[in-house]
């Protein structure tokens, strides 16, 4: 039957049992072509499916139907059903066209953020990544776009929840870069700069055979974050970044790393010149409000610095040397430091002396303590999975074709001991 009415029919017919199911996927994928010839007509047959237990079909029906231009009016209808079908299929079907349902849910973001509703789609493209993905280790196509979602709507913390999770499978590599850059964005929203360090660090230095630019972008945002959250930026990257990286990003992103040479001569003048006279190139790469913060964190990197020096110092004296305008506004900076964890020290309201004291930490109480087991059981667990990925790659036929390939090249028994024009 080729006939839309036919193909309902067999949807009903066989949706009951896995073996059913696997029929039907054979049905609906010579039918594909046809269906979307029809996908002006197709949104009323809709009704006479059951997302919940004829998922697969209604998800080839729905493909269909979105795959043409989609209007503001439409965009409403069409929100409302992808967001019920995503609530209410079948994980074990939907994964039977996993394109499809990416697909379908790519466009689903696309339609709220032509609406500009971003909000609207963050609960359900979070129950689409959920249904997608065998475990939470595996990182689908629809991460990224979730991501976005958040980060669009100003859902900072529904965006942590899911970048707390360890991911060792990826589809793409692009869902990676995406992933980790959108996270770090995310978390650079929440203050989460150590977290906000790691998933730009991915980037940066992620395998990549060209330039990209996601890992331009990332590593931008990657000196902004390093200057506020550590003080110091490294301008050499890790020998494990690619070659490609290595060469291209520093000349990529010259202004920012000249902005942390301001940074690091410690002063706060010659600084926001420097940041005075690029601010409209900040501006064009949306890291304005980062720059802001890098010029406000020079004072705390220099209280700092006095805290290797003295041991007791004056509000005064801390105001003259970091250069803010009042011991007042010195006590400021202090005490939220002293809050922030950032420093250690006292402050005697009376003569307004700062004293500077050693990290309290003795690492033996019970929170420390289970703070360190977590820690040495999730290296025990990294260090089990990268034991099996090893040896998988090594039993890979295209990893050991590549590997006796490249030991031909540089087999040494092939050739003399010594070359042939020295022999005597």
């Amino acid at each position: 039957m080729n006939s839309v009415e036919g193909l309902l029919t067999q949807i009903q017919g066989l949706s009951s049992t896995a073996s059913d199911v696997l029929s039907l996927q054979n049905v609906l994928k010579q039918a594909d072509e046809s269906l979307h010839a029809e996908s002006t007509r197709l949104l009323p047959f809709l009704d006479q499916l059951n997302p919940s237990k004829h998922s697969l079909g209604y998800l080839y029906f729905l493909e269909a139907c979105t795959a043409g231009p989609v209007t503001t009016e439409s965009a409403s209808s069409f929100v409302l059903v992808i967001a019920r079908f995503i609530s209410s299929c079948v994980a074990e079907q939907i994964r039977l066209a996993p394109d499809k349902f990416i697909s379908v849910c790519k466009r689903f973001k696309d339609q709220v953020l032509l609406l500009e509703e971003p909000l609207r789609g963050v609960a359900p493209m979070l129950t689409a990544v959920r249904k997608l993905q065998f475990s939470t280790e595996h990182l689908t196509t629809l991460h990224p776009e979730f991501l976005l979602l958040c980060l669009l709507a100003k859902c900072y913390k529904t965006g942590l929840s899911i970048l707390e999770e360890d991911i060792f499978e990826v589809d793409q590599p692009r869902d990676l870069y995406l992933y980790c850059y959108y996270g770090g964005m995310i978390c650079i929203g929440q203050k989460c700069f150590r977290k906000a360090l790691e998933l730009l660090h991915n980037v940066v230095t992620a395998p990549m055979s060209t330039i990209n630019a996601i890992a331009v972008e990332a590593y931008k945002k990657y000196i902004l974050v390093s200057l506020i959250h550590h003080g110091q930026l490294s301008t050499s990257l890790p020998k494990y970044a690619s070659g490609v990286a290595q060469r291209n990003l520093k000349s990529l992103c010259l202004s920012y790393i000249e902005l942390a040479n301001s940074y690091n001569n410690g002063k706060i003048a010659d600084l926001e010149t420097y940041v005075q006279a690029n601010m409209e190139k900040f501006g064009s790469d949306n890291n304005l409000g980062l720059v802001k913060q890098v010029v406000s964190s020079i004072y705390k990197r220099n209280i700092q610095r006095l805290t290797q020096t003295y041991l007791t110092l004056s509000l005064q004296d801390i105001a003259n040397t970091v250069q803010l305008n009042s011991p007042k506004e010195a006590e400021m900076h202090v005490l939220q430091m002293i809050q922030d964890g950032e420093i250690y020290a006292t402050i005697n309201q009376k003569d307004g002396m700062v004293r500077f004291l050693e990290d309290p930490e003795l690492y033996k109480t019970c929170e420390m303590i289970e703070h360190i087991d977590l820690s040495i059981q999730r290296l025990m667990t990294l260090s089990k999975k990268l034991t099996v990925m090893d040896e998988l790659i090594s039993c890979d036929p295209l990893y050991l074709g590549k590997a006796g390939r490249e030991r031909q090249r540089f087999d040494f028994d092939d050739f003399d001991s010594v070359p042939q024009r020295f022999n005597i």
